[in-house]
């Protein structure tokens, strides 16, 4: 019997030799062939205060931005991507860490030169994720995660650090090369300018690793400066003119990816940290930096990767700036196990067009719960900043939106819809648990003189 089935067998390779040498018989791909492409290198770039409309992708058209509007065509343009927080700290450390930045006491208000928190070190943050799993790691621009020592990007997975500590209206501003000092007072309008310089030579820096490089602009928050290169260039002042020397910088690096050899297997990624503040664009969506409304949290974000992602597409799933840890994780063969993540993999939403995997999205103000969204509707519990705090809630919070029909969040839609608003505000208060968020404080008394709204 053995010798009868080493004879089929024989027969049958014999025949599908034949079957080769005429080409009738293919055989199936090797794994060679079939895999995927190799780890990508992984590229972030982060404006600060860059407004959802202030690009052209987005439909400005004062600001000039041709090379964030090419990205946007050769890849993946979400229209409802929302920063982690509505201020810069905050925002950056959930960015880092894909931790709602309650959970590390980041939340309330940004860190100033003579604060002496900041990102603790118990904090696992996408640079020492990447770093573990044999990328190089470098940053450079703004940190504003903490000023001493045991909060510095070096002691949180950057390999190398060139930038400042925190955000531009803060004194001193110093620039930093690593832990050391290089300038005690930096000259701002060439900021943009040092910054590219920088990321070129990182890029440059070819080994047999892949590099992750976090760039961290820190324009457009005020005060606002340009060289002279492109002092006056845009139509839209000298907001405009910070933006368009972003858009250079991306095609200073675009062109160094190219001229290396990179591009192909470079994944960018292209966002900002919260809503514009006193200028820029919102985008159609409600107010700005600092409040409970759309113009706060949704930002742009582009993602390309030629070799990985096809391009040319467009999604409007909700997702989060807190998903990009466990999302990159997965491209690198990282590891998240362990980590108390809010964050999601949304790799299916970028590559295939897939749905959101979140069911619902937080919003927080300071240490509070904002804001809720579940699908299109958006409900706000109220906004923290006392201009918008209508006293005795006059205004009958909490109101809730359809994104979809309502955009601009200008219709409450709250008295007709009292399932969705018992569904959602049951969400919040099982969230407020599970993070252990204070109890939101009362509203705030009516400034003396003011009146209650006419009844009627």
């Amino acid at each position: 019997m053995g010798s009868a089935f080493r004879g089929i067998v024989a027969r049958h390779w014999a025949l599908l030799t034949l079957l080769a040498v005429a080409g009738l018989y293919a055989p199936e791909p090797t794994a060679r062939e079939d895999a995927a492409p190799p780890r990508p290198n992984i590229l972030f770039i982060l404006a600060d205060d860059l407004g959802y409309g202030d690009i052209g992708a987005n439909g400005n058209a004062l600001i000039d931005t041709p090379n964030i509007d090419t990205l946007a065509d050769a890849g993946v343009r979400l229209s409802s991507f929302y920063a982690p927080a509505n201020v810069c700290t905050p925002s950056r450390a959930g960015f880092l860490t894909g931790r709602y930045p309650v959970r590390m006491g980041l939340a309330k208000g940004v860190i100033r030169p003579h604060s002496e928190h900041g990102l603790g070190a118990d904090e696992t943050t996408l640079a020492s994720v990447l770093q573990s799993a044999g990328y190089r790691t470098a940053m450079v621009g703004k940190w504003h995660l903490g000023n001493r020592p045991p909060h510095w990007p070096t002691t949180h997975g950057f390999d190398s650090f060139l930038g400042v500590p925190y955000s531009n209206d803060m004194s001193p501003f110093p620039l930093y090369e690593g832990e050391r000092v290089i300038e005690e007072e930096v000259e701002q309008s060439t900021l943009t300018e040092r910054y590219t310089d920088a990321a070129v030579a990182v890029i440059e820096a070819q080994d047999d690793r892949p590099f992750f490089l976090y760039l961290a602009h820190t324009f457009p928050h005020i005060p606002l400066a340009a060289g002279p290169p492109f002092r006056g260039r845009s139509e839209a002042g000298l907001y405009g003119d910070t933006v368009e020397t972003i858009d250079w910088s991306l095609g200073r690096i675009l062109e160094a990816l190219g001229r290396t050899g990179q591009r192909d297997n470079t994944l960018i990624l292209f966002s900002s940290d919260n809503g514009p503040w006193f200028e820029g664009a919102a985008g159609g969506a409600r107010d700005r930096k600092g409040s409970s409304w759309e113009g706060a949290y949704r930002v742009p974000f582009i993602a390309s990767w030629p070799a990985g992602l096809p391009g040319g597409r467009h999604s409007s799933e909700p997702v989060s700036g807190l998903d990009l840890l466990p999302t990159l994780a997965h491209l690198a063969g990282a590891s998240v196990d362990g980590l108390a993540l809010d964050g999601r993999d949304i790799w299916p939403v970028l590559s295939k067009g897939g749905e959101s995997p979140h069911e619902y999205l937080l919003f927080f103000n300071e240490d509070q719960i904002a804001a809720v969204r579940s699908g299109a509707w958006r409900l706000v519990l109220r906004s923290y900043y006392k201009s918008y705090d209508v006293p005795h809630a006059a205004l009958g919070y909490p109101l809730l939106f359809d994104l979809a029909r309502d955009p601009g969040e200008q219709y409450s839609m709250a008295p007709d819809q009292p399932a969705v608003v018992a569904r959602l505000l049951a969400i919040v208060e099982r969230e407020r648990e599970r993070l252990a968020v204070p109890p939101p404080p009362p509203f705030p008394p009516p400034p003396t003189g003011s009146k209650e709204p006419p009844a009627g």
